[in-house]
């Protein structure tokens, strides 16, 4: 019987003092790194591209860096770029991306060994947000099992779909199925169609069983786990629940009525389509906001006020510790419940009847800063690098970052160097800033002592 070993005991301490020649964040990047770095020199090779040769390695490592990092940005033609074997290489990508790194190695230490070092344990906890260590071995189990059971429930609603309604012969409606159904849940944006899902705008059937995977993937799997066990009890749910319920439902919604009413009679997007249809497609694209990334109407003919509000929806993203980006609605939400509580005069922040802790203003704060410096520089680069005005720049930067996947049209013509600045947004994104910084930090600091305190003048 594996041993667990609690927080805070002496076994914790030592098992931890053990493991830091490399901190749990440091391992998650350099998983990540290697995951992008194995995925570029396999679709370096030449069975991975259509015709002689093989992909030059920024198209490689830009396609990896996306299909890991789960943003769905590419600068080729997925379907006519990349073989049947590049294809399967990108979903695993996507897969192994989506699962976390951290959570796939401990997968596979459970399946041969059938237990987890300590070391493996705080690795997967750090990727996974975990409190502790304790139940890591159900919590890998339980993520990858989640995983699987919605992508083959929406692989089901898929097949069905491509086999009778577009004629499909049974191989490719299963494996367009299994394709999207994958790139859906783990919000990858990656289809098989030159023109994304343009060709299935007014199509339910489709639409909505990759919205419903996109939104599952979108809430975090923390959010999945207790709605799983305490649905009917929703006065038992944690802070983080009911923040990523509210927040998604609010912003889905807002995201919808503002899409469909700015596109509403645009000739080049919605106009040409029946009044349900647009509706649809107005709440598929509030959908892919939530860092999901496919579109089914040309995302570079909207308008630019479309766009703005796109990149805020964006730059959200989704829940934490699921397969989404962006800060988080969580991050959002706390900013928002710190302002409210400041322009209120009250001294705690309070959230659905719990106070919520000063070490969370700090590190949303951090978050929000970081996530927006990134995007500065990533969009004043895309200018400086390829002349680019400002809202193509700022859309193409925050969905890098925000690891989202849409694009105004301008990424599959960047230069090499305008791509580099993508990687590294994507990368970022995809860890997150703090996970990231505290990669980068060789250890942790703790100061034993204070200073006087005094108040700066604000505003």
């Amino acid at each position: 019987m594996e041993q667990r070993v609690r927080p805070g005991t002496a076994r914790w301490r030592i098992a931890t003092s053990l493991g830091r020649r490399i901190h749990p964040a440091q391992a998650v990047a350099l998983g990540f790194g290697a995951a992008i770095a194995v995925g570029t020199m396999l679709l370096m090779l030449p069975i991975s591209k259509v015709g002689p040769g093989g992909a030059s390695f920024v198209e490689a490592l830009f396609t990896a860096t996306s299909a890991v990092c789960v943003t769905g940005l590419t600068v080729v033609d997925t379907v006519t770029y990349w073989t049947p074997f590049g294809q399967v290489a990108i979903l695993l990508m996507i897969q192994l991306g989506g699962l976390g790194i951290m959570i796939f190695a401990a997968l596979i230490g459970l399946v041969l060994a059938r237990r987890l070092s300590v070391r493996s344990r705080l690795n997967t906890a750090a990727e996974a947000k975990a409190v502790g260590i304790d139940d890591v071995r159900g919590l890998v189990r339980g993520i990858v099992l989640t995983s699987l059971v919605i992508e083959a429930c929406v692989f089901v609603l898929l097949t069905p779909r491509f086999l009778l309604g577009y004629g499909y012969d049974l191989g490719a409606a299963a494996w367009h199925g299994l394709f999207h159904a994958v790139s859906a849940f783990n919000n990858a944006g990656f289809a098989l169609y030159s023109d994304n899902l343009m060709g299935f705008v007014a199509d339910p059937f489709i639409c909505l069983p990759l919205c419903a995977a996109i939104i599952l993937g979108g809430l975090g799997f923390p959010v999945l786990f207790q709605l799983r066990k305490e649905f009917r009890r929703p006065l038992h749910w944690s802070m983080n629940t009911k923040i990523v319920l509210w927040a998604s439902v609010v912003l889905l919604i807002l995201g919808t009525v503002y899409i469909t009413v700015l596109e509403w009679n645009n000739p080049r997007t919605f106009g040409p389509l029946d009044p349900w249809a647009r509706v649809l497609a107005g709440f598929f694209h509030s959908v892919q906001t939530r860092t999901a990334g496919f579109n089914s109407v040309d995302i570079g003919a909207m308008h630019d006020e479309t766009w703005l509000g796109m990149d805020v929806l964006m730059f959200i993203g989704g829940g934490p510790a699921g397969t989404a980006g962006g800060i988080k609605v969580t991050t959002f939400a706390v900013l928002f419940f710190i302002m409210m509580t400041e322009l209120r005069g009250e001294g705690a922040v309070n959230i659905f009847g719990k106070r919520l802790s000063r070490a969370v203003h700090r590190q949303a704060i951090t978050v929000v800063l970081i996530a927006v410096a990134a995007v500065v520089a990533g969009a004043g680069l895309l200018m400086l690098l390829t002349g680019e005005a400002l809202d193509r720049a700022i859309f193409e930067s925050i969905s890098a970052f925000a690891t989202v996947g849409l694009s105004t049209g301008i990424t599959s013509n960047l230069p090499e160097t305008a791509e580099v600045v993508l990687i590294v947004l994507m990368f970022l994104g995809r860890l997150g800033p703090l996970t990231l910084g505290s990669a980068i930090a060789l250890r942790e600091r703790r100061i034993l002592y204070e200073l006087p305190k005094e108040r700066p003048a604000i505003g």
